[in-house]
């Protein structure tokens, strides 16, 4: 009570959230799997207050849990049953746009900005911020650099990592580094902002950040595939690789029953084809000029259904027709968490190997749940593939230990990855569902360095603990492919 009545005192009654019906939504995660109770949660205005409310905690030994949106799906942003309730910090009242700069095509933002909003800013400005997906208008910039955000603009413009040139952060201790640097060239040492990049907060909470801008698209070309499989979309891939370079933006493929769901479970979205066993969403993106790109897109299309590859095509004649096919995709995650329970994987493989991927964890998971239905939905162009063994509620519901089946299953999906030269996490992050990924998949010598920084930064274990990094006494069998002795691949 006291250490309560302390950030009263500092934020004020109203930003100091204790009772079930105001802390409702910020301890159960979006899809309602993870649930445990807070001390409270504070919502300060700016970097001085966060990092006054930081101080507190350390002095009363209380966790600290930095939150965003709050969309995360492995379990990162809410707290743990396991652990003492720890104080939530949500950054909802930090959504300041601090400046713009468009001759040097930067951004300057605090971390609870949501991401529509930094994306509609930075087309006000004549520029882009890239980084889009499903979660654009709750999720905030801090959970996106917590977790390395990817989305469906990775083939172009690479994920958040890419795009940010500066970060602000509040450290464990309370104290307070100011990194932000709006510098293509900054060689002065270690670069400290990407060990926050991906730390889901373990590390410090983020309250600022400089952002990268690019040219805005003044021209863009969007089409809608049907095609027979995975290795088919490859080969289309390659088609559009030759021909766009850099101005392919997106490739993202979905099998039938991704799109059925979409369409049953979600109203108003419409598939532009009859619903066949694969697609694929592609799009072209330019500064130049508009019918020029439409020509480009045509001319591959036309090779594709010469050579066979694809069985139909729609291109998008007008930005309503455009924004309708990117609703479908943008969906999936709604959709699915309406129609039943997904064991969502997050693997990412070369994408050379995204057919074999494809077909080699179906056999996997098939081998323990027979006839099981999988909904695909991937990032075809950068290899992150989301493959999910789908239950309806009442074949959960019927399953005598879920939590065991669960872990069957991602350990079998995420083998073929790594048999395949992949990973278990591309763009979610690790929270708390795939701390025993990382004990199994990264090499010992990979996980001491992780924690002798996390211990550098948060000797304590105040931040987000339980997140990220495998308890030091787990003893899991590790996977065949990575050395129990050395840690080497």
């Amino acid at each position: 009570m006291a250490l309560i009545e302390a950030f009263r005192q500092l934020l004020g009654d109203t930003a100091v959230l204790t009772r079930d019906e105001d802390l409702a939504g910020l301890i159960e995660d979006w899809r309602g799997r993870f649930r445990a109770p807070a001390l409270c949660a504070v919502l300060p205005a700016n970097t001085e207050q966060v990092a006054a409310v930081v101080r507190l905690c350390a002095e009363h030994g209380v966790p600290v849990l930095p939150q965003g949106g709050n969309t995360s799906l492995c379990g990162g942003a809410t707290p743990a049953a396991d652990g003492p309730p720890p104080v939530i910090v949500a950054l909802t009242r930090m959504r300041r746009i601090r400046s713009i700069d468009p001759v040097n095509n930067t951004m300057v933002v605090d971390a609870g900005c949501v991401l529509a909003t930094i994306q509609e800013a930075a087309a006000a400005a004549g520029r882009l911020y890239p980084v889009s997906l499903g979660a654009e208008g709750s999720c905030q910039i801090g959970g996106n650099i917590g977790t390395n955000a990817g989305g469906t603009g990775v083939l172009r413009y690479g994920n958040t990592r890419d795009n940010v040139l500066g970060l602000e952060v509040v450290l464990p201790d309370g104290s307070i580094w100011d990194g932000l640097y709006a510098l293509r060239k900054n060689n002065t040492g270690y670069d400290l902002k990407h060990l926050f990049i991906g730390a889901e907060g373990t590390l410090g909470i983020v309250t600022g950040a400089v952002l990268k801008l690019h040219p805005l698209p003044t021209a863009e070309a969007v089409a809608w595939l049907a095609l027979d499989g995975p290795q088919q979309a490859l080969e289309v891939l390659g088609l559009f690789q030759a021909s766009c370079s850099s101005r392919l933006s997106a490739f993202e493929l979905m099998n039938s029953d991704q799109i059925r769901l979409v369409l049953e479970k979600v109203p108003g979205r419409r598939c532009p084809v009859p619903v066949r066993a694969w697609h694929v969403l592609v799009e072209l993106s330019d500064t130049g000029d508009a019918q020029a790109l439409g020509a480009t897109l045509q001319a591959v299309l036309e090779r594709a259904i010469e050579t066979g590859l694809i069985s139909d095509a729609v291109v998008a004649t007008s930005e309503a027709q455009r924004k309708a096919m990117w609703l479908v995709r943008h969906s999936v995650s709604e959709a699915n968490k309406k129609a039943g329970v997904g064991l969502t994987s997050d693997t990412a493989v070369p994408v050379s190997a995204v057919p074999s991927f494809i077909e080699q964890a179906t056999a996997a998971v098939r081998a323990i749940v027979p006839d099981l239905p999988m909904v695909v939905v991937g990032h075809m162009g950068d290899g992150n593939i989301h493959f999910i063994p789908f239950f309806s509620f009442d074949a959960w519901n019927a399953v005598a230990d879920r939590d065991a089946l669960a872990d069957r299953i991602r350990r079998a999906i995420d083998d073929v990855a790594a048999a395949l030269r992949g990973t278990f996490s591309a763009e979610h992050g690790i929270g708390r569902t795939l701390t025993g990924e990382m004990a199994r998949y990264k090499p010992a010598v990979e996980l001491a360095l992780m924690r002798a920084v996390k211990q550098a930064f948060d000797p304590r274990g105040l931040f987000n603990p339980g997140r990220v990094l495998p308890s030091a006494a787990a003893h899991l069998p590790r996977h065949p492919m990575q050395s129990t002795d050395k840690g080497e691949t």
